[in-house]
């Protein structure tokens, strides 16, 4: 894990410029564009103090919009995984995933309709609904209001799941992950699905088998400062930074 942030190199650009280059903007580099964005997920600043090195912020939050609504980041994270995968000797597509929930705070500014409090973690704000391979990458994610419940958000990620790979055959989750969630997995899709949970008498944190890497994964995300609170005014836009920092994560492993 990089410890502070870097801008893209020849070679991680070369990635990404395939994905961006139909956008031909006479006026900026869409390479410092692309820098300018990984820096504010990288260090959390304010769209509007944007580092004077990069384009006008206005500039900037424009492309994370259209590329975003675009799907840019969810395709470039998609292949970007495929080959991390195959780097490492493994399969393009997974055929096992795990699946988690994190329930983090929201800034007072996010509408109240978009974000609800977790009972149980007494938290107010958002939850990120995350599924990763086996090497903890970000398979699909789903940013929902925090007092929604696991199992149905989790049914709001099988679908990406389904387009994402078609080797799938095992789902592994804690025990909140069952009733229709459950027969949604294997009944409609087919997968089978593995649940865990932590020993009554065990305290504080206890790998599980086949979902500590989902549980890495969430720990990644600390890296970046963007990622501390939910800063976003749409879930939509916390589902990109969440996507930008594993873009992150795996160009500095390709590169």
């Amino acid at each position: 894990m990089q410890i502070r942030f870097t801008e893209l190199t020849d070679s991680q650009w070369e990635i990404i410029k395939k994905y961006v280059s139909h956008h031909n903007p006479k006026k900026h580099d869409l390479r410092e564009i692309i820098n300018a964005i990984l820096w504010i997920c990288r260090t959390g600043s304010q769209w509007r103090n944007l580092d004077s090195k990069y384009p006008k912020w206005e500039s900037v939050y424009y492309y994370f919009h259209i590329w975003n609504k675009d799907g840019l980041w969810d395709r470039l994270l998609s292949e970007l995984v495929c080959c991390e995968r195959q780097r490492q000797g493994r399969e393009a597509e997974p055929s096992a995933v795990a699946i988690d929930s994190q329930s983090v705070k929201s800034v007072a500014l996010i509408a109240e309709e978009s974000r609800g409090v977790d009972g149980a973690k007494l938290i107010k704000g958002r939850k990120r609904h995350i599924v990763v391979d086996t090497l903890g990458l970000l398979i699909a994610v789903f940013v929902s209001r925090a007092d929604l419940h696991d199992g149905e958000g989790g049914i709001e990620l099988l679908w990406q799941i389904d387009q994402k790979t078609q080797r799938l055959e095992l789902v592994r989750a804690d025990g909140a992950y069952g009733g229709a969630f459950k027969e949604v997995a294997e009944g409609i899709y087919g997968w089978t699905l593995e649940t865990t949970q932590r020993p009554p008498s065990q305290k504080g944190f206890v790998p599980q088998v086949g979902r500590w890497q989902v549980e890495r994964s969430f720990g990644w995300l600390n890296f970046y400062r963007r990622l501390a609170k939910d800063y976003e005014k749409t879930p939509q836009a916390a589902q990109a930074f969440i996507q930008l920092a594993f873009i992150s994560i795996i160009l500095a492993r390709l590169a």
